[in-house]
């Protein structure tokens, strides 16, 4: 259980450093999107390479050239996700949420939360930890594409307004 023969040792270090330089050649070709947290998808990504590597690095049954194999997959299907969805609407719609607004001017949206099951205790630790003392402090609290609260303090008028018919309007389609 504690023990690691010298070809396990000299196999990880060698496999690991291989895979290592690999996926930070990798993830440099393909640009600073792939390990983005804005939505869902960047998470799931951002795992599964991780995954992936620890797996390259510890499972004898998977050859170097298997795991970065797997590595370009993950890549560049996140590569082929996100340029899709940048240039059409329609699909971008279909795999990404929008954000929604939960809290505003000193009422907080039931409906919007329900549909979001974020409890009024998550967004009031959300202000805290942005250390904020009061609802009297805040304007908005939207819940982003990628599962952070946004907390609007007051001073921000013109960005609230702004912030509020932005998703004002995506929230009723």
């Amino acid at each position: 259980m504690f023990s690691i023969t010298i070809e396990s040792f000299i196999r990880i270090t060698t496999v690991g450093f291989l895979a290592y330089i690999s996926l930070i050649i990798f993830l440099r070709i393909s640009g600073k999107r792939t390990l983005t947290k804005l939505n869902a998808f960047d998470l799931v990504i951002t795992v599964a390479l991780g995954s992936t590597l620890s797996t390259i690095l510890l499972s004898k049954d998977v050859s170097l050239l298997e795991g970065l194999t797997a590595l370009t997959l993950l890549i560049l299907m996140q590569f082929i996700m996100t340029f899709i969805a940048v240039r059409f609407e329609k699909f971008n719609k279909l795999i990404k949420s929008e954000p929604r607004l939960l809290y505003l001017r000193g009422e907080f949206l039931e409906r919007a939360m329900k549909k979001e099951r974020i409890s009024k205790n998550e967004i009031l630790q959300a202000m805290r930890n942005k250390g904020i003392g009061g609802l009297e402090e805040v304007k908005a609290v939207v819940l982003e594409t990628d599962g952070s609260l946004s907390i609007i303090k007051g001073e921000l008028e013109d960005t609230l307004s702004n912030v509020q018919s932005n998703i004002a309007s995506r929230n009723k389609s």
